[in-house]
């Protein structure tokens, strides 16, 4: 996993309509380059990437310590990109708050209309697991408001989601790459950079691993077994373990419970995919694993991480309105004359990108 440092502090403010406008334009034919010049699974590679995101952001005129670049930035793709998806051989779905909840329908659609051969119902349960993931198997303190999914035609896909924390403000971004992943729970991440580390219940951390396979043999267990267990714990003087929350109700977790002994989950993923189960669930469940079976869960923090068109807020100056016009018509000029083989200004800029890459 790539790591880093990254500020993301959340006093980002509104883009203005003017500029959201030209970071349409300008994303969109910046994709467009990778996609001629490397195919659209590049492009997926690069989003995975958060020092190149981040500096993509930046380069479209938005703030480089600003957690609404991660938000702006996927909106401005999400449009720039909108109607012209079979050019490009890639799509975007979801995003910000409630549109994230669109994501499966999204997903669903573009497959509809572009007949695509690929199984949509594999992507969606791959945009779930992101989901899932980084909102209860990684209880690190950061509520998920905003969840992209990008895919190509071939079916390869890449996540960018960001998190909350309520109390210090600050917000956390995760990548994935679908060419990186090898198990969904077990360090799935191509990136996470946050300004901030702490303390994480981190069950999909590699160190993790048997405390993940007992917590699936509990979960198959009759819940009378399991909650007897539980209080016996809570009930112990000697109890002094580093939970983040705070451990659930004995009949809350046998709601949990009773889901999961009939579904009869057969790894941890099966568990995290049970409806109902959460990150209450599984810190119960994760204590029980720990103090009766002796498999301590992994309490590391998984996270570790300039402007060419100026910055919204002026800083470190102002968007010059007239030179980002004229990058958007030089790249333009550039797509429009290779596509009638004329390639010199895509050579000239690749060059330019060797020399000062």
């Amino acid at each position: 996993m790539r790591t880093g440092t990254a500020s993301l502090p959340l006093h980002g403010g509104h883009c203005p309509p003017w500029l959201f406008e030209r970071m349409q334009k300008l994303g969109a034919a910046i994709v467009e380059v990778i996609v001629r010049e490397y195919g659209p699974q590049e492009v997926l590679r690069r989003l995975s990437d958060p020092f190149w995101f981040q500096a993509f952001g930046c380069v479209l005129g938005f703030d480089w310590h600003s957690s609404g670049l991660t938000t702006t930035l996927c909106g401005a793709l999400k449009e720039g990109l909108k109607g012209r998806e079979k050019d490009f051989g890639l799509v975007i779905a979801g995003g910000k708050g409630r549109v994230s909840r669109q994501t499966p329908r999204e997903i669903e659609a573009a497959g509809e209309r572009y007949a695509l051969p690929l199984d949509a119902s594999r992507l969606i349960q791959a945009s779930r697991m992101a989901a899932k993931v980084d909102n209860t198997a990684l209880q690190d303190g950061y509520q998920l408001y905003h969840h992209v999914f990008v895919f190509t035609f071939k079916g390869e896909w890449a996540v960018i989601q960001q998190g909350m924390n309520e109390q210090s403000r600050l917000a956390r971004r995760y990548h994935w790459l679908s060419e990186e992943v090898r198990d969904f729970v077990c360090e799935p991440h191509s990136a996470i950079c946050c300004d901030r580390r702490g303390q994480a219940l981190n069950l999909v951390a590699r160190e993790s691993g048997r405390v993940r396979q007992v917590m699936a043999e509990l979960a198959c267990q009759k819940p009378d077994r399991v909650l007897v267990e539980f209080k016996r714990i809570l009930e112990s003087a000697a109890l002094n373990m580093p939970w983040r929350h705070d451990i659930p109700r004995a009949d809350y977790l046998n709601k949990a419970l009773l889901k999961l002994y009939a579904s009869q989950p057969q790894d941890f993923a099966s568990v995290l995919g049970v409806e109902g189960v959460g990150p209450k669930t599984l810190r119960a469940l994760a204590m029980v694993a720990e103090v009766a079976y002796g498999t301590p869960a992994s309490f590391r923090d998984p996270v570790k991480y300039s402007f060419s068109h100026g910055g919204k807020d002026g800083h470190p100056y102002p968007v010059d309105r007239r030179l980002y016009d004229r990058s958007i018509a030089v790249l333009k000029k550039g797509l429009e004359e290779a596509k009638i083989g004329r390639t010199e200004k895509l050579q000239a800029l690749k060059k330019l990108s060797q020399m000062y890459g």
